[in-house]
Order: C-alpha cells, then structure tokens, then sequence
C-alpha cells in the first residue's frame, strides 16, 4: 500500500504542477458536449433524453488523451527501465497510476455534469447526488483497463492510435452501465433501476481491476 500511495501522490503531484494540461483536457470535454448539443440541433426533448450518453461519450474520448498521458514521462526520461529496477511491485505502479487516473477522471465528470445539464436542459427527476456513485464507479471502470493499455503502447509510435483502438471495444460494458445509470438518474427511475445498474458496474470494475492488476508486470517488462 506504501508503493500505490507513493505512486499516486507522485502522479497527482505532477499533474497539479502541470496545470494546463488539466485545463486543455477540460475544454477539449466540454468542446465535445458542445459539439453534440449542436450536432442534434434545437430539439430539446432529443438532448435531454440522450444526456446522459452525451456525459459518457464526452468522458471516453477525453480518457483517451488523459490515459495516453499516463507513461508519456516515463517514456521520455527512459525511467520505465528505473522504476522496474527500484524496489516498486509492478502492482503498486498500476494501482497507483490507476487511482490516479480515475480521480482526474472523476474531477472532469465533476466539471462536464454542469456544462450538460446547461447545453442539453436537463432536469433531474431523482436527486443530484446520484449521479456521483455511477461517475466514480464509471471512472474507475475507464481508468483500469486504461491504464493497462497506456503501458502496452507507451513506447509504439502510433500510441495515440492504438490506445483508443484497443481500450473501446474492451469497456462497451462498463459504458453501457455508466450512460443507463446516468440517465435513469436523470429521466426518472420508477422501477428502481439505478442500484442494479450500479452493481452490475461495481462487479465489472472489480473484474478489470483484478485482472489488469494481474496482467500489468507481463505488460510493462515487455
């Protein structure tokens, strides 16, 4: 646990002394919802019905650059090679680069929920504040096999390709749970949906999380 901490307060620290690049992630998410407000056009009951995909769609692409970021520093000092020889498991730089992924994840969600409800009229018809399980369960559901597939292609020229090639068709379910969870929240849940739905997300996001944790050390010394 030392290592995952030591992993995630390094990453995070960067992150925050390099701000710029969260603000330019930022405006390329809410770039894309507005690109979707205007691609539907002037029907309102069509973008608040499909809000919560417009959420979803926005976050997946803006994982991309988020995610191929994640080994970008590594690559380009040649520290990969030092980090496998410190005392460090493979594991705990997954976890760690992981959790730090899906907390910058987490923090987009948290910028793009009020940039959607504004373009696209959303009018919640349960609480607010269930949106949140399913932001961060979504998150961390993007962030695991992402960060699996940041190592993979960090050192391939066409990285930035690749990444989104490999990861999308790998998370559809995970994505699919996100938007029906998010929506439901939105539009109303008269048959009590949402914890199911929820559930279903937790149990893929511990599927992902095991597995790539597993995987990671083949991975990375590849």
């Amino acid at each position: 646990m030392r290592h995952v901490l030591a992993v995630l307060h390094k990453d995070l620290l960067i992150e925050w002394r390099v701000r710029s690049r969260a603000f330019s992630l930022a405006a390329f998410a809410l770039t894309v919802l507005l690109l979707f407000s205007f691609a539907v056009g002037p029907d309102t009951a069509t973008m608040r019905e499909h809000a919560g995909a417009y959420l979803w769609m926005s976050l997946l692409l803006s994982s991309t650059l988020l995610l191929g970021q994640s080994f970008q520093i590594e690559v380009e000092s040649g520290a990969i090679e030092t980090v496998l020889l410190a005392p460090t498991p493979p594991a705990a730089l997954f976890y760690g680069k992981a959790l730090a992924n899906a907390a910058q994840l987490m923090l987009l969600g948290l910028v793009a929920i009020p940039a959607c409800v504004a373009l696209f009229d959303v009018q919640f018809r349960e609480s607010a504040w269930r949106l949140l399980p399913g932001l961060a369960l979504g998150c961390a559901g993007l962030a695991a096999p992402g960060t699996l597939y940041a190592a993979l292609t960090a050192r391939m020229g066409s990285r930035q390709l690749l990444l989104p090639l490999l990861l999308f068709p790998l998370i559809v379910p995970c994505l699919l749970a996100s938007v029906k969870a998010s929506s439901l929240v939105m539009l109303g849940d008269p048959m009590a949906q949402v914890d199911s739905w929820l559930r279903l997300l937790a149990s893929f996001d511990l599927l992902y999380w095991a597995l790539c944790g597993l995987l990671f050390r083949r991975v990375i010394e590849q």
